[in-house]
């Protein structure tokens, strides 16, 4: 018979004086990733290698506090790396359509933007004034006089040479025109056509030589009117170079040692030179609007602009980038539009940056299934990770989608590190069903859920509270507080030896008992508040569980805890409904008669058994078959249900407790209806551990209570499961005042004897169980199962002899 369980066995506790301090307000706040070194290894090596390829998958199951643990780790590793560079985008004078990608220092790039915002302040003011002077003026009127001059002479030289031929030239606006003269007065048609045949012929031929020599005339105008034309635009090159040709040279020194944009100061000079009519025109003189010309003027002169896209002048560091909406525009970066007169335009200031190029020389944090739910995200980061570089562009041409012409701005180089966190099936099958995520990451950091419940551990997870109630302002734990938290992280863990790395519900039941404390006027956090904290977190959600009690107190659903019947047995289920586990106990019954067809599982012939019980009730007619098919054929016609049951039954953990029913059916022997049972079983008799057993004690006492503690009652659990027992202090105190016993099996047969009263049975050196034993009444009983199957056999067959 084993021994029933001590108190002291049921739930390990934790000693508050063994914690570090009394109150967490004065603890240091918790570095790191605590209780995770695996993790930590596989996160540092990850980060510390230079290769591509090397991006780092954060897997774990959730609640287990990735993100921010990662996210912590990662700002203290930044804090030690330089600050990376600034980026900025500039107009392209060579190829408007593809703006350069310019890199500067950190800090540089914002002074750039604003010494060129500076330069074009000083253009605009500066530059009317130098070409309103009187010096620009009369150098220009100077010019222009001269060639006038000129043209007038010219042309007085050619009407002085047309008139001794006999023609007036006229000045027209299609051109100068020879008009013949008649007596120094232009002729009529009536007076040419009166001209003889020969005299018309001289002043065609006049016209022609006159012709000839005006085409040559207006060339040589016209070859003057370019060169002044050329000498003005000189004129004004040199103006505008005298104005503000010093602030460039100061400009060019200033960056020189950044050859890129040094050419790109050069190329902007000669640009802003060769546009100095932006500089000197007014709205009035042209035919547009006077808005529209504004904003024309505006838009032109953005070309001079500076659009930094990434600023580092504040950074202290690496920077470490959560993307919380990883859409592929968040990621890569987008182009903006703007709609001016109903037409939408953009241009190079309207670049913006996405979380890889902020993320650049950082590290850059991810969600795994949100960027999976992005279309094109995906594929986007992967570009980009296997470029080593980030190409803004617009969406629609991955599909092929026709859009309107639009910019193609340069490739930012891509130094960062990736971080993915999910969970670990969405790693596997990233990992079976596309090559390039194991190309590019080849580190997987482990998330567990536990670890181990050391001294150094506890007080890792007091600085823990501590640094959540640091952060959130919430009420100081004293020591029975923390010391109530650690034991409930081993009631997550399911584990005296392990505590629970889920946070999220850590910090959860930290910050309700920092409430209740506050309801209670209290202004540090005790032990009484966790476990009102814990109470009234359970009374939120376990409607369900009680009015499954209110039905089983009132009979509703059958479930006997005392007295003792053949053949029927307690078992134990735990439901978890929405995050809230409770167990409750379930009536297995047997039936037995002679028959071939063996063990039959009622569930699975009713289509409510799942493949795990369905394995279980077949594991059982394998012990069955073991222990008492060896001299003679197993015969018997055997039927296995869960009462009351209307969902399917899954798992095999109450396959040892339907073992017990059959084996009290079949040896006639009543059992315990006071003792209730969990356990898987396999062929040679052993029980098997199982999970939820603090629920499933739990329930089944929660249930002896509702209708009355009789100091018989209890549950036999699998002797593997003694270290996953953290019970309810409520169920430890019945134990040690004797109301409840909770014993450990390790077999079928000690735990037949318990439930029985009956010893099991040890077959003797004739291979025979003693007949006072259960499995001597067993066996008994099949044998005669099998002489009155070989005697109606017999009959049946004389029968049809006769016939």
């Amino acid at each position: 018979m084993p021994s029933e369980l001590a108190p002291e066995q049921l739930r390990r506790v934790c000693d508050p004086l063994s914690l570090p301090e009394v109150t967490s307000s004065a603890l240091s706040e918790a570095d790191g990733i605590i209780g995770q070194p695996r993790a930590t290894a596989a996160l540092r090596f990850g980060l510390e290698m230079p290769d591509p390829g090397y991006h780092v998958f954060v897997a774990g199951p959730p609640g287990t506090g990735k993100m921010t643990a990662v996210s912590a780790y990662l700002t203290a590793a930044a804090r030690g790396r330089p600050v990376p560079e600034d980026w900025c985008y500039v107009y392209n004078f060579a190829d408007p359509e593809r703006p350069r990608a310019l890199r500067l220092a950190a800090g540089q790039g914002r002074q750039l933007a604003r010494d060129l915002a500076h330069l074009l302040t000083v253009a605009q003011q500066q530059l009317p004034r130098a070409f309103e002077s009187d010096e620009y003026t009369g150098r220009r009127d100077a010019l222009l006089k001269a060639f006038e001059s000129e043209r007038t002479a010219r042309l007085e030289q050619l009407g002085a040479r047309a008139r001794t031929q006999g023609f007036a030239l006229q000045v027209t606006p299609m051109g100068l025109l020879l008009v013949p003269l008649h007596h120094g007065r232009p002729m009529s048609e009536e007076e040419f056509t009166a001209l003889s045949p020969e005299q018309r012929q001289a002043l065609e031929q006049a016209r022609a030589v006159l012709d000839e020599e005006i085409s040559r005339t207006l060339k040589e105008l016209r070859r003057g009117e370019r060169a002044v034309r050329e000498q003005i635009e000189r004129l004004d090159r040199d103006v505008a170079l005298y104005t503000v040709g010093g602030l460039f040279d100061d400009l060019v020194e200033k960056y020189g040692s950044v050859p890129e944009v040094a050419e790109f100061l050069v190329a902007l000079r000669d640009d802003l030179i060769a546009q100095v009519h932006l500089f000197r025109s007014s709205p009035e003189e042209s035919g547009t609007p006077a808005d529209q010309m504004a904003l024309q003027r505006e838009q032109t002169l953005r070309r001079y602009r500076v659009n930094v896209i990434i600023d580092r002048s504040t950074a202290d560091g690496a920077p470490v980038v959560q993307e919380t909406h990883p859409t592929y525009q968040n990621l890569i970066g987008r182009i903006e539009k703007e709609a001016h007169f109903g037409t939408l335009t953009t241009d190079f200031t309207l670049i913006r940056a996405g979380s890889l190029q902020r993320a650049n020389g950082g590290y850059l944090v991810l969600q795994a299934e949100d960027v999976l739910r992005q279309p094109l995200a995906w594929d986007g980061l992967k570009r980009a990770l296997r470029n080593r570089a980030v190409t803004i562009d617009e969406p629609a041409d991955w599909l092929g989608v026709t859009t309107v012409r639009t910019l193609r701005p340069e490739p930012i180089p891509l130094q960062v590190k990736v971080i993915l966190i999910g969970e670990p099936m969405t790693y596997y099958l990233l990992y079976a069903l596309d090559p390039d995520f194991r190309e590019l990451f080849r580190v997987r950091a482990d998330f567990d859920l536990e670890m181990p419940r050391t001294a150094e551990n506890e007080a890792a997870f007091v600085r823990f509270v501590s640094r959540v109630c640091d952060q959130e302002k919430l009420r100081p734990f004293d020591r029975g507080a923390m010391a109530a938290v650690i034991e409930y992280a081993s009631r997550l863990a399911e584990d005296q030896e392990k505590l629970s790395v889920q946070f999220g519900a850590v910090a959860d039941l930290v910050r309700e008992a920092s409430y209740w404390a506050g309801q209670a006027g209290a202004a540090t956090v005790t032990a009484a508040h966790v476990r009102q904290a814990l109470e009234q977190s359970v009374y939120r959600s376990n409607m369900i569980e009680e009015r499954i009690r209110t039905m089983i107190r009132r009979g509703t659903l059958l479930v006997d805890v005392d007295g003792a019947r053949v053949g029927q047995v307690n078992g134990l289920a735990v439901y978890d409904l929405a995050g809230y586990r409770f167990g409750r106990p379930t009536r297995i019954t047997a039936t037995v008669g002679i028959g071939r067809e063996g063990v039959i599982d009622v569930e699975r012939e009713a289509s409510l058994g799942g493949r795990l019980h369905s394995k279980g009730v077949l594991i059982i007619a394998g012990f069955l078959v073991d222990r008492f098919a060896s001299e003679h054929p197993l015969t018997l016609s055997a039927r296995l249900v869960f009462e009351q049951s209307y969902e399917e039954v899954e798992g095999d953990s109450a396959s040892s407790a339907e073992l017990y029913a059959l084996l009290s059916r079949l040896a006639d022997l009543p059992i315990r209806q006071g003792l209730a049972v969990t356990g898987s079983v396999n062929q040679k008799g052993e029980i098997q551990p199982i999970g939820g057993v603090n629920e499933k004690i739990e329930g089944f006492f929660a249930t002896c209570a509702a209708k009355g503690l009789t100091g018989d009652q209890g549950v036999l659990i699998p002797i593997g499961n003694l270290s996953n027992l953290m019970l309810q202090d409520t169920v430890v105190e019945a134990v040690r005042q004797g109301k409840f016993h909770i014993y450990p099996v390790r077999t079928v047969d000690e735990g037949i004897a318990l439930l029985t009263g009956i010893p099991a049975g040890e077959r003797g050196a004739d291979g025979r169980f003693p007949a006072d034993t259960v499995n001597g009444r067993i066996a008994e009983r099949l044998r005669a199962m099998v002489e009155a199957l070989r005697t109606t056999a017999a009959g049946t067959d004389a029968l049809r002899d006769g016939h």
